[in-house]
């Protein structure tokens, strides 16, 4: 199944905490601005309540008249806001036009108490106004008259008003919420080390060289969310399963690889006898191939041995890795010759480096034989040792310039049980045997085309 990886849960915890977050400030804001427009109402309101009833002091009624005193003061209250100066106007019987501005509105239709001042919003040339007004009563029981006076304002007072104070209450409000979001971030950083030291033990434990009778050291995490600490316990429990069974397979391949090495040998020496003691050309074909298929089965338990070797514990020690591929090369120069083939080694003198003798031994030995084995009569066999750069890496690699193999499998090559080609001998064992020594020593496998034809197989060890 293919993994598809999903949103990272850091991303999803900033969004679910920041994404609120946002709103809230968004809906403070608007519910301050509002606040703000209500305070800058009750503001306008009080100025113009206070503005109404001082000028009705200052109308008095005389004889039939009345007489407007509108002192100096009375005039800086009208007028303190040139910008936006309150209009005022004054009429007897209500409705009917005295003095001052004609074109302030009539209130709605309701009853205002005589005495009480009345707020209510008009329009006055378009634009929103806030209108006081207050009716009063003059004359004697017999001529007694109502008198009303209005004083208007703009509500772009308000709006000012309610401007300055979301200003200034904007910037702490910003300041805050980046603090907040500041520490929201922090915190899920810290929150998540946990997991983080858990991703870690495990890198860590995968890049460590571990077999199958050695399991992958537990995952421990000694301060942590009682979540994290069941996952690494699931994991831990995991992990001890795939041991064990990692464990029962090797016993048993060892195990049955040691109880076929000695019938396979004595059917081979049987079958060696009996061919020598009979001259029937019949039976010795059929003696033949018995023999070579005895020989392939012993070959296929030697195989196997060696792969149950090779993942099993050993310590590395100082080795020469250029003097111990000469020497594998020359136990090899008979062989070679017997097949028709041209074997030698070119590289470094010396090449110092952490590893295990009989294991390096046993994986240049396979690639080795793997190279007579499928170059062909004729073909040269060159065993090469050197350093690559960059990273300081030991190469101990084998090749030939035999027909290859097709660039397509090449990352085949060290499959379990695979094979390039249908030539009898082999069984598809010795190539997995060299990535098991490769990975136990730290290092990789190497698998590369030649031109115009050939193949390049072998290994990259760390340089010791």
């Amino acid at each position: 199944m293919r993994h598809v990886p999903g949103v990272s849960l850091q991303r999803k915890l900033l969004l679910w905490l920041l994404l609120p977050q946002l709103v809230l400030w968004l809906s403070g804001g608007f519910l301050a601005w509002r606040i703000a427009l209500q305070n800058g109402e009750k503001g306008i309101d009080q100025t113009l309540t206070q503005s109404v009833r001082a000028l009705a002091r200052q109308i008095k009624p005389i004889g039939d008249g009345l007489l407007v005193d509108f002192p100096k003061a009375a005039q800086d209250i009208l007028e303190q806001d040139p910008a936006d100066p309150i209009s005022y106007m004054v009429s007897s019987p209500p409705g009917r036009f005295l003095l001052g501005n004609a074109q302030l509105p009539p209130p709605p239709q309701v009853d205002v108490a005589v005495g009480e001042a009345f707020l209510y919003q008009a329009r006055v040339d378009d634009k929103p106004v806030r209108v006081a007004l207050l009716d009063v009563n003059y004359g004697t029981a017999s001529t007694r008259q109502r008198l009303r006076v209005q004083v208007a304002q703009s509500l772009t007072v308000r709006e000012r008003i309610a401007q300055e104070l979301l200003e200034r209450m904007v910037f702490p409000m910003g300041l805050m919420g980046l603090a907040l979001s500041a520490m929201v971030y922090a915190g899920i950083l810290r929150g998540l080390q946990p997991l983080k030291r858990l991703e870690a033990q495990i890198e860590r434990a995968r890049a460590l060289p571990h077999t199958g009778t050695t399991p992958l050291p537990p995952i421990e995490l000694t301060s942590a969310p009682q979540e994290v600490h069941s996952l690494a316990s699931t994991i831990n429990r995991l992990l001890e399963t795939v041991a064990r069974g990692q464990q029962k397979e090797k016993r048993f391949l060892n195990d049955a690889a040691h109880q076929l090495r000695t019938p396979l040998a004595g059917l081979i020496g049987q079958t060696e006898l009996a061919l020598h003691e009979s001259h029937e050309p019949a039976v010795q074909a059929r003696l033949q191939k018995v023999l070579s298929a005895a020989q392939r089965s012993a070959h296929l338990v030697h195989q196997l041995l060696q792969l149950a070797r090779s993942e099993s514990n050993v310590e590395m020690q100082s080795i020469d890795l250029a003097a111990l591929a000469r020497e594998v090369a020359r136990e090899w120069a008979a062989r070679a010759l017997a097949k028709g083939m041209d074997l030698g080694y070119e590289g470094v003198d010396h090449l110092p480096a952490q590893g295990h003798p009989l294991l390096l031994r046993e994986a240049l030995n396979n690639l080795i034989d793997n190279a007579l084995h499928y170059a062909g009569p004729g073909a040269t066999v060159t065993v090469r040792v050197g350093h690559e750069e960059p990273g300081h890496w030991a190469l101990l690699v084998v090749e030939d310039d035999g027909p290859g193999v097709p660039a397509e499998h090449l990352g085949d090559l060290f499959a379990r049980f695979w094979r390039g080609s249908d030539k009898a001998g082999g069984c598809g064992l010795g190539l997995s045997i060299v990535e098991e020594i490769a990975l136990r020593h730290g290092g990789r496998t190497v698998a590369e085309g030649l031109v115009p034809k050939g193949l390049r197989v072998g290994m990259r060890l760390p340089a010791g």
